[in-house]
């Protein structure tokens, strides 16, 4: 295999590449070797070598604890669970939490083989307290909620409030386009003008 080949087969396992884009992608990176394809690459093994997991919550970073742990401006009281990254990612981008967050690394999953041993569920309740107030924030699935429920029972025995993302009508949405299971737990969520 040459290495075009290779570096198109690499492309491709990308998210959002197939077969096509991946030659596209390729192609355009050949073309700009210097201003593209070497930068690129120098950053890809920088990456590679500096990126490691947070040992307090497991988001990403290159210092040991992440730039979110170590911030004295973030409520230490208040953790907000998510199931992977991209949730801690989309989550940061509304600037609306200042707390610190937990990152399980996926969800309980019976069919999938991955009990609680296989998540990051241990640690989250060492790092508990009285006082202290869990957030989870977990998909509205039935592996995320299950995990919710798993998670919530472990977590009463430390003393810490905890409490769920809203679920319901999104902002924008109309009632008329919603699935029936959102607009069921928009009723029951429902609250006070």
């Amino acid at each position: 295999m040459s290495e075009l080949d290779t570096l198109i087969g690499l492309l491709a396992k990308l998210p959002g590449l197939g077969p096509r884009s991946a030659r596209r992608a390729a192609l355009h990176m050949i073309k700009r070797r210097e201003s593209v394809m070497e930068p690129l690459a120098a950053a890809l093994r920088d990456a590679a070598t500096a990126i490691r997991p947070c040992s307090v919550c497991g988001n990403l970073d290159t210092v040991e604890p992440c730039a979110i742990c170590r911030d004295p401006r973030r409520e230490p009281n208040t953790i907000c669970v998510v199931e992977d990254l991209a949730d801690l990612w989309a989550l940061e981008r509304t600037a609306a939490f200042r707390g610190r967050y937990h990152v399980l690394g996926g969800t309980l999953s019976a069919l999938d083989g991955v009990g609680p041993e296989e998540l990051n569920i241990g640690a989250l309740i060492a790092r508990l307290s009285p006082g202290m107030e869990l957030i989870l924030a977990l998909n509205a699935t039935v592996d995320g909620q299950t995990t919710a429920h798993y998670i919530a029972d472990r977590a009463a025995a430390t003393g810490a409030a905890v409490s769920r993302l809203a679920q319901g009508v999104p902002i924008g949405g109309e009632l008329d386009y919603l699935d029936e299971g959102t607009l069921t737990a928009a009723l029951k969520a429902r609250r006070a003008v």
